[in-house]
């Protein structure tokens, strides 16, 4: 496989293996989408620590993963060292051969909007004749609370909030898979509250995920940027003495047409 540029974040590899679970313990549903048998090959796009790699092939898939993290990465061959895993941008990679089915979980919102047509492009050329691929992340108005929180916590400080991910539409997004060659066979859009783990669990939510928005700003100005906004949102996401994150999903399943 190809190996390219990184993605433009270095994660905590370990506080989100420890502390965010959920996230791929979420995609145990969406592997539920997966109508292929036993045998048939699987590549994880966006794997990460490859918790859902595994546990595809425990369900008797050929399971592979692609990951852009190196960090990621490490933690995901070190667990399974019987698997395969490949370091790629998920809009430029070529795999060793066409796989019958690509999953992907809470990935695809990080790829910017105008990247997303040569994502689908490398997900189609990916699949073999009638593959499929299947995928859950956030959808239109996910974490709007948040985000906009955020928002307020910068503008306070005259500074400007850019969003850093996409989050479509059913329609945008099946309108985007269709002109890269799919049939969308099904597709949904659904609100799912998350408890955050601990009493700072929306701050440390925001710091893992939330990292571009902050170039440029000193750490300082940073954590009192994400303190600032955890506190405008605690009247919204702060219930029964636990933090919430308020995502909303986007998930589906396609097929390569020929």
């Amino acid at each position: 496989v190809r190996r390219y540029k990184k993605m433009n974040i270095k994660w905590n590899a370990d506080k989100y293996t420890q502390d965010f679970s959920f996230v791929h313990e979420y995609g145990n549903e969406v592997i539920g989408l997966i109508n292929r048998e036993e045998g048939a090959s699987v590549l994880d796009l966006g794997c990460g620590n490859g918790a859902l790699t595994k546990k595809l092939s425990e369900l008797g898939f050929k399971a592979s993963g692609l990951d852009a993290s190196p960090e990621l990465l490490q933690i995901a061959r070190k667990n399974y060292p019987e698997l395969t895993f490949y370091q790629g941008d998920a809009t430029e990679f070529e795999l060793p051969g066409k796989v019958d089915v690509i999953f992907s979980n809470a990935v695809l919102h990080w790829i910017a909007k105008d990247k997303q047509p040569d994502l689908l492009r490398c997900v189609y050329h990916a699949l073999n004749e009638n593959g499929q691929f299947v995928f859950e992340f956030g959808g239109s108005q996910n974490n709007a609370l948040t985000h906009e929180g955020l928002r307020q916590a910068f503008a306070a400080r005259g500074l400007e909030y850019k969003m850093p991910f996409y989050f479509p539409t059913i329609g945008e997004y099946a309108s985007l898979m269709e002109r890269a060659g799919f049939r969308v066979e099904y597709a949904l859009l659904f609100d799912r509250p998350t408890e955050l783990k601990g009493d700072n669990g929306l701050y440390d939510w925001i710091d893992l995920f939330i990292r571009t928005p902050f170039g440029g700003v000193d750490e300082g100005m940073r954590k009192e940027i994400i303190a600032d906004a955890v506190e405008r949102l605690r009247d919204k996401l702060f219930r029964d003495g636990k933090w919430f994150s308020d995502y909303v999903r986007i998930r589906g399943r396609a097929v390569a047409t020929v």
